[in-house]
């Protein structure tokens, strides 16, 4: 966000008090609702006046009209008020002259402040103020934590749908650029004293704010990071691709927008959010092979600094500042910058810089592109059947190859620079336009995952088959699992759907190479059974006492009709239950027999299916059925030496001195004895708790 630099003499204040005084419920004990958005017109014509009712908010942002300045103060519903703050013009805004508006017409924006639950307003105008209209946005917290998702070398990144964005209120479809050339680091101004349950509801109110009070077509930043190191998927449109947002007017294009949540004008940011901001800017420039300590000329697109059409010095990881009339990221952050493109550029090596194509197809093309260390590259050319048509190979910290294109029959080719390991390849097309492609044998297996973090069907896999090189995307719920580029063939990448609710969904895959192919994958989330267990593996009905039943123990998310079945080599064997049981742990025990009798000794899986609206999902606990006693032979006295059939205990009684042995293996024992021996009594005990004929001297 921005805080517009000034100059003159401030002249001219006037006092307004604006009393909110609708009851909204404390975020500590409601339920979050959706953001609420209020606009009201403050009245200028008295030095001190009351408007008419306004709700309770947590964020509070200013339009005015007229060249002077605006500031304003607020109080918390404990009494207490905030230190005076700017309104601060924008300068996070749209390019000029796109379909997007930069600002209401005729009104100067202000930021958006996140205040906590307030109840009253206060402002003070500088200079030629007409007009002044507050914006009250309530976003309460979330008791739930929202979930992450992480994209391949991408940190842990808050999808849209888990910090709860309102897709509805969305004002178009998003924009893409050519490529990612820079990015801009912001801070959102506001207050830096949020709690971490808040950080979420802070997004939500940027985002209610920039849409509806600014009448942008989304929230402006591409990314947002929080003092707690927690990572905000922002503007809509995919993470990895090159969505222009609404953050540096003139320089939105071929930029991508990180605001760290807060104000840092005398203070820097937090070590959580530093290496959060390093990790982010590292994987999103690696994704667009932007070099973070390299140096770029942008034309502007037309702002208050910068006319349009003027060439501007900037580095890869950029201040807001630098673009336009504001202090944003303030001078503590901005102080930080160069240290932090230092850190970026050390994260996550190795890493291809500046790809470039040079030549056409019926002469030399020439392959250029910068490593961040002297690496083994190969660059590979195909033909739209994944064919390889050429390879140049090289060692060092640059690819310099021309591939002789003279004798190659017209269309589109395919090429890839890649250099082993962990280093993204880059990729694209020569030749012409793309050839048709085709996305096949699109599957989920498993087709139902159960995210709940018991170690079963906690993911799935998804493959598919690529006919031709691509760029391909994987969405799911609006946010972005990867965009990377793919050679030809069959691949795979694993999907939890942690942040996504119970119930059927749609996984998009879309490749592009110049045209653009989808298929669709269908996954269904179901987390009404979990944690599925057995207190022990072993069952012996033999009527002992020891272990002749077995007690499977589970958890159920929701309702629902639960069977219990006991398996063979994957065949049926015996019913133990079916029928409704509630939400919560639940217990189920098999005395190790089918309806009419004992199972023989061997191998089996008990299997517990839960139906209900959501679907059906099953668990398999093994076990293991046990009834008959192990092996045991005393093979002699001097030594004391005893083989047994499979692991067990040993209960030995020596002269009068008693021991236990436990063995986890079968074979033969050594007992300590003493030189003289009078008795001796052995009772060995499988793992099933049955006991074989004592062994016994005399």
């Amino acid at each position: 966000m921005s805080q517009k630099r000034t100059g003159g003499t401030l002249t001219e204040m006037k006092l307004v008090r604006v009393t909110a005084l609708l009851l909204l419920a404390s975020p500590a004990t409601a339920q979050a609702a959706a953001p609420t958005l209020v606009a009201r017109d403050v009245p200028l014509q008295a030095e001190r006046s009351l408007t008419e009712t306004a709700p309770r908010f947590t964020m509070a942002g200013l339009h005015w009209q007229g060249a002077g300045s605006v500031e304003f103060r607020t109080r918390g519903v404990g009494g207490r008020w905030s230190g005076w703050r700017p309104a601060a013009p924008e300068d996070d805004r749209p390019d000029r002259g796109g379909s997007e508006p930069v600002a209401p017409s005729g009104w100067r924006i202000g930021n958006p402040y996140w205040t906590g639950l307030s109840d009253r307003l206060e402002v003070r105008t500088r200079g030629t103020v007409r007009r002044v209209r507050a914006f009250y946005v309530s976003s309460l917290p979330e008791r739930v934590p929202p979930r992450t998702v992480s994209a391949a070398a991408a940190p842990a990144i808050v999808p849209r749908l888990s910090w709860g964005a309102n897709e509805s209120i969305r004002r178009a479809s998003p924009s893409y650029a050519d490529a990612v050339r820079l990015a801009i680091v912001h801070h959102t101004a506001g207050s830096s004293s949020y709690t971490r349950a808040e950080s979420a509801a802070i997004v939500r109110g940027i985002l209610i704010y920039h849409v509806q009070g600014n009448r942008w077509n989304d929230l402006g930043y591409n990314f947002l990071v929080d003092k707690y190191g927690q990572v905000f998927e922002g503007r809509y449109g995919g993470m990895e691709r090159n969505v222009i947002g609404a953050h540096a007017e003139g320089f939105n294009t071929g930029s991508v927008g990180v605001a760290v949540i807060g104000t840092y004008g005398a203070a820097g940011i937090s070590a959580a959010a530093r290496e959060a901001l390093v990790s982010l800017l590292a994987w999103r420039l690696d994704v667009a092979h932007v070099n973070p300590l390299s140096t770029l000329t942008a034309i502007s697109g037309g702002n208050e600094r910068f006319p349009r059409g003027v060439p501007v010095f900037l580095r890869a990881v950029a201040a807001h500042r630098d673009t336009g009339l504001t202090e944003c990221p303030g001078d503590a952050l901005y102080a930080q910058l160069n240290e932090l493109a230092g850190e970026t550029s050390r994260t996550g090596l190795p890493k291809l810089y500046a790809p470039d194509v040079r030549g056409a197809v019926g002469g030399p093309v020439r392959f250029t592109a910068l490593l961040s260390a002297a690496l083994p590259w190969t660059v590979t050319v195909t033909d739209a059947a994944g064919n390889r048509i050429a390879t140049g190979t090289g060692m060092g910290p640059g690819v310099d190859w021309t591939w002789d294109a003279s004798a190659a029959a017209p269309g589109t080719y395919f090429w890839a620079i890649e250099g082993g390991g962990r280093l993204l390849p880059a990729s694209g097309t020569v030749g012409g336009k793309a050839a048709a492609l085709a996305i096949s044998r699109a599957v989920a297996s498993p087709a139902v995952v159960s995210p709940n973090g018991d170690g079963y069907a906690d993911t799935t896999t998804i493959s598919y088959f690529l006919a031709a090189p691509a760029t391909v995307s994987a969405t799911v719920a609006g946010a972005t699992l990867f965009s990377e580029s793919k050679p030809a063939g069959e691949h795979n990448f694993g999907f939890a759907g942690e942040t996504l609710p119970d119930g059927a969904h749609t996984i998009l895959l879309r490749a592009r190479n110049g045209t653009e192919v989808t298929a669709q994958v269908p996954v269904v989330v179901n987390r009404t059974l979990g944690y599925a267990r057995v207190e022990s593996p072993l069952v012996s009905p033999n009527g002992d006492g020891r272990l002749d039943s077995v007690r499977a123990t589970f958890l159920l998310g929701a309702s629902a009709d639960v069977r219990l079945r006991v398996l063979r080599e994957g065949k049926w064997v015996a019913n133990v239950f079916n029928g409704p049981l509630a939400v919560g742990e639940q217990t189920l025990a098999w005395d190790g027999r089918k309806p009419h009798g004992p199972l023989r000794d061997g191998a089996y899986e008990l299997e517990l299916t839960a139906t209900n609206a959501t679907g059906v999902v099953s668990q398999r606990v093994p076990v293991l059925v046990d009834t008959q006693p192990p092996a045991a032979r005393l093979l002699s006295l001097t030594p004391l030496r005893v083989r047994i059939g499979e692991p067990g205990r040993l209960v030995v009684k020596v002269n009068a001195t008693w021991s236990t042995i436990d063995r986890a293996k079968a074979g033969v024992v050594t007992i300590p004895s003493p030189a003289v021996l009078r008795s001796v009594r052995v009772v060995v005990r499988d793992l099933a708790g049955n006991a074989a004929e004592p062994l016994t001297y005399p």
